[in-house]
């Protein structure tokens, strides 16, 4: 599960007023809830796009800071994509994931990426537990 911040300045909540549709417009038909991090993620078992097989998503709280939006996609493997000629519906896939992410969080692809990297060099930066 990967968790993604937003612009500074927004808030998913006034992004995405309304997870569930957001969701089902991306993805397809929500199946049901599970539980994450003291939060409930909707869970869309058979995507309308058939290069993912499982998708997780949905608002995490965190006290005193900004939501954050967790996004788990589950994908069907390369080459099964390629057996099936669903070689455009993995072109569509990237394309979904990247829209979906820039309208909730207001980050484009380089923005996210850049943010990660800094995530990765602060977490290097720390000094490691010494027992």
């Amino acid at each position: 599960m990967r968790e993604y911040k937003m612009r500074r300045g927004e808030y998913l909540e006034e992004r995405v007023p309304d997870m569930r549709a957001k969701v089902e417009e991306f993805f397809g038909p929500i199946a049901g809830t599970e539980p994450y991090n003291d939060t409930e993620l909707l869970i869309v078992e058979d995507p309308d796009n058939p290069v993912f097989e499982r998708v997780t998503v949905g608002t995490v709280p965190f006290d005193s800071k900004k939501d954050k939006l967790a996004l788990d996609i589950e994908e069907r493997p390369a080459e099964e994509v390629i057996a099936a000629g669903d070689v455009e519906a993995a072109e569509e896939a990237v394309a979904i994931k990247n829209d979906f992410l820039e309208e909730s969080t207001g980050r484009d692809a380089k923005a996210r990426r850049d943010s990660m990297k800094r995530d990765v060099e602060d977490d290097a930066d720390a000094p490691d537990d010494i027992s």
